[in-house]
């Protein structure tokens, strides 16, 4: 009767075991598949900037023209009358600029507060996963350890019978690496 329990037992260990491998790989698959989405909206950020500095590099040359221009004038202006021309001409080029770069702030606290608040989720939803003590025993002091001593992840996966990820796992958990 022992033995059955035995196998029963071990059994279900295997079965936990392995919901709890599922588990870890579902999670580092959505990491992954976050993580090009939030590769993908930087791209896009850094295009637009690379377009907002194009045309502020136009607008710098259409103002160095209209300056020329301003010099050139067979009528001569008064200080205040080419201040103000200056004024006018630099305000009609750095509206677009501005306009844009407040529609990119927002776009940039949108995608920000949406890093916030799925970090936060997955934070709490691994910090609700623990590994039964009697699996690992001490091997996360172990790890640590080891890690802290220089050994590499893989030999530590292999001195420890267990894989690279768990070894990624528990030093990510105890915020080592």
């Amino acid at each position: 009767m022992e033995a059955g329990t035995f196998n029963f037992n071990f059994f279900t260990l295997e079965y936990a075991m392995v919901a709890m491998a599922m588990l870890i790989l579902y999670l580092i698959y959505y990491l992954v598949t976050k993580d090009a989405t939030y590769s993908k909206n930087i791209r896009s950020v850094a295009t637009v900037v690379e377009e907002l500095n194009r045309e502020i590099y136009y607008l710098k040359q259409k103002l160095q023209e209209t300056q020329s221009s301003i010099k050139k004038t067979t009528r001569h202006m008064s200080d205040e009358e080419i201040y103000q021309e200056v004024e006018r001409t630099v305000y009609d080029m750095v509206q677009p600029i501005s306009l844009g770069l407040k529609n990119m702030q927002e776009t940039i606290q949108t995608i920000d507060s949406q890093i916030d608040d799925r970090l936060s989720s997955l934070e709490s939803g691994v910090k609700q996963i623990s590994v039964p003590s009697s699996i690992h025993g001490n091997d996360d002091e172990k790890i640590i350890s080891l890690f802290k001593q220089g050994v590499s992840l893989e030999t530590i996966s292999k001195e420890l019978h267990i894989s690279k990820a768990e070894v990624e796992f528990v030093l990510k958990i105890n915020k080592i690496k």
